[in-house]
């Protein structure tokens, strides 16, 4: 009890408490292009990838479904051909509390998929080495550019739609 008699936790703002309940591929896709083309050993792949993250809220009390989606295709540098194609959504359901309302959005889209990477970044190794490439170990992904650059492009779509004056 604190000096004017009401309870220790009454007085603290709530913490902050994020659990993972579930992570699951949602859905995953892998084209060996490549071999089906024929391969030939003096290909040098170049990588370019996309990520897009999706959140909403679950129907129990303070649980959220995140996703994150990738896809990686490998080009070869010379030639310009298509090696592989992965795309793979990968989701996550978490209960969080003590975020207050105004932050759930970046929370939800920074927070939970940094949480996720470690598992998304081992199934993209394993799926690319299972498929007879080398495994492709990503990079850390910035999810705070991400949804900085979202949250810009959704601010220039909306002022282009906004009647001129």
């Amino acid at each position: 009890m604190s000096e004017n008699g009401e309870p220790e936790a009454a007085q603290q703002p709530q913490q902050m408490q994020m659990n993972i309940l579930a992570q699951f591929i949602r859905d995953l896709s892998f084209e060996n292009v490549m071999a089906q083309a024929g391969a030939q050993p003096d290909m040098q792949p170049d990588v370019n990838m996309q990520v897009n993250l999706d959140a909403k809220k679950r129907q129990a009390e303070n649980q959220y479904e995140v996703i994150t989606k990738l896809k990686i295709e490998s080009k070869d540098k010379n030639s310009d051909a298509v090696l592989f194609v992965l795309e793979l959504e990968y989701a996550g359901i978490f209960n969080i509390t003590g975020v207050p309302e105004d932050q759930m959005h970046p929370f939800l889209l920074i927070e939970c998929p940094r949480m996720l990477f470690p598992f998304l970044r081992r199934i993209v190794s394993d799926v690319t080495r299972d498929g007879g490439f080398p495994p492709l170990n990503l990079d850390n992904i910035d999810f705070v550019a991400i949804y900085r650059s979202e949250l810009a492009r959704r601010q220039a779509e909306q002022q282009a739609a906004a009647p001129q004056q």
